[in-house]
């Protein structure tokens, strides 16, 4: 894999147990509105990072992940999963072109991937 398949860690999910208190905490945080809103997802774009927040269990989500930015999700998750990883949830569309999957690694650790077409 290049150093150009990697993009970085530009999105962290937290899941939340009410994404309507969660929104007025994370708003008063970072002293902005978040740039999507629903509740189903409330995402904030703040320093150069997605910051989302997502009700408790939705997305398979049981703790905060972190998510690589990948170029090709489906190679990436081939050659990490070949190199030892387990799928944890596999690649699926969450809108506007934007795919997502997670795997975890030999130490039971959560990695995130996604890529944006």
């Amino acid at each position: 894999m290049s150093d150009a398949a990697i993009q970085g860690i530009k999105t962290v999910l937290h899941p939340v147990a009410d994404v309507a208190a969660a929104r007025k905490l994370y708003a008063a945080l970072f002293g902005i509105e978040p740039q999507t809103d629903s509740e189903y997802y409330v995402g904030f774009d703040v320093a150069g990072q997605h910051i989302g927040l997502v009700p408790a269990g939705a997305q398979d989500l049981t703790s905060q992940v972190a998510y690589w930015h990948v170029a090709d999700l489906d190679a990436t998750l081939a050659e990490v999963t070949a190199a030892g990883a387990t799928l944890g949830s596999p690649a699926k569309e969450v809108g506007g072109g934007r795919r997502v999957a997670t795997v975890t690694d030999l130490d039971g650790n959560v990695i995130g991937l996604l890529q944006d077409s």
